[in-house]
């Protein structure tokens, strides 16, 4: 008997869940947009661009560890309800800053790092907390739906952005994202779950040390990882940096903001898929559907314009989502839930720490060796990385330990 996309919705702290997650992911689709084009606004250069966003993934990179710990020794939702709260007072001083003029590169690089340190928080918190919310047997489609809704969030977010930025400018942008994530914020505080949610912990490095051990013991986690620092790394620099910049002298702010929604909405049909079609060996062929990333790269080194761009970002929404519903659903069956977390965390600093590196890497390549040459090797490192990850057996080799159904 295959389990409704919806039957997750039945349970009261999942759909608090859920909502939180979409107006924050509502929020985080219009805050690099508009981040971006107020850095092209104030100095067009690539290079301070690469500098803003890039600084946003170091705090990433060097706090996630911390919030994984956090996760597994305090109540989740607690979290992620001062984690949003921080990220509303911070993108308000950003809209501050650009509309009432007095913004500059070293203080959107600073505000950018302490939302990144934030996030950085709430990430392993919002991963681990679907399981607590739902019966084992809905799992996939919790995971489907939760990512499926955020996703709706993203499509309107990216879209909403590109309309708002070119009419209204990016400091009312940033505004309205403020608000988002206290919404957001609010949503978490209807969370209730049962007291003992958390395993108090003894010293900090001991618990470190413990997911440490978690994480490298499966090569299938660690394999994967490694793929997704080489395709975060050349997707960030790409999509981030040089696609704005690409995007204001070919497609315009717009077109570039509807590019993005289309990406999400590739997403939202891969979240549908990933829920219906659940292959015994899910992870590999959610590894596999990843060398879709390298589509966008090409479209848009390779005399961009707007039609086969929105093509390829849609494919690659489908295929990233195929993917992200696989990953989540592999690290939850498999690992001990009150060390999920900072597996996750592990997961997620591997897969980040190289992301600051691509973004700011990405504009010195590009105005050395040109956008196109730059877009067509991060594209070629995505498919290598990909293809090197299925030589494992144990990528190929990993299945499902709840039977999900005919589909």
């Amino acid at each position: 008997m295959t389990t409704s996309l919806v039957a997750p919705l039945r349970e009261a702290p999942f759909r608090a869940l859920v909502t939180g997650r979409s107006l924050a992911q509502f929020g985080n689709a219009v805050a690099p947009f508009a981040l971006a084009f107020a850095v092209v606004d104030l100095t067009g250069s690539a290079v301070d661009l690469g500098i803003v966003v890039g600084a946003r993934s170091l705090a990433n990179v060097l706090l996630l560890l911390f919030g994984g710990m956090l996760a597994d020794r305090l109540p989740r939702s607690v979290i992620l309800q001062g984690t949003e709260t921080a990220a509303a007072l911070t993108q308000a001083a950003v809209a501050a800053s650009v509309l009432c003029g007095f913004a500059s590169v070293p203080l959107l690089a600073g505000l950018g790092f302490v939302n990144g340190a934030v996030s950085a928080i709430s990430l392993p918190a919002a991963a681990a907390l679907t399981p607590s919310t739902v019966p084992g047997s809905q799992l996939t489609q919790a995971n489907a739906l939760v990512r499926l809704l955020a996703n709706t969030g993203r499509i309107a977010g990216a879209g909403l952005a590109g309309v708002v930025v070119a009419f209204a400018g990016s400091g009312w942008a940033l505004a309205g994202n403020s608000l988002l994530f206290l919404g957001a914020a609010l949503a978490y505080r209807r969370i209730r779950l049962p007291r003992g949610e958390r395993v108090p912990g003894s010293r900090p490095l001991a618990e470190l040390a413990e997911g440490w051990r978690e994480f490298r013991a499966r090569a299938w986690v660690w394999l994967v990882v490694l793929q997704f620092m080489i395709v975060n790394a050349a997707t960030a620099g790409a999509l981030l940096v040089i696609g704005p910049l690409v995007a204001d002298d070919t497609l315009g702010r717009t077109g570039w903001g509807f590019a993005l929604a289309m990406q999400t909405a590739g997403s939202l049909l891969g979240g549908v898929l990933a829920a219906h079609w659940q292959p015994r060996r899910m992870l590999f062929t959610g590894v596999a559907v990843v060398s879709a990333g390298a589509l966008p790269m090409l479209a848009l080194g390779w005399k961009p314009s707007l039609l086969p761009l929105l093509a390829a970002m849609f494919l690659a929404g489908v295929a990233l989502e195929q993917f992200s519903v696989a990953w989540d659903v592999s690290l939850q069956e498999n690992i001990p839930p009150d060390k999920l977390a900072r597996v996750y965390s592990y997961d997620m600093l591997g897969s980040f720490v190289a992301m600051p590196l691509g973004q700011i890497a990405a504009g010195p390549l590009a105005e050395h060796a040109g956008r196109s040459a730059t877009l067509f090797g991060g594209a070629a490192l995505v498919v290598v990385a990909t293809a090197l990850v299925l030589c494992s057996s144990q990528v190929r080799g990993l299945v499902r330990r709840v039977p999900a159904g005919p589909g």
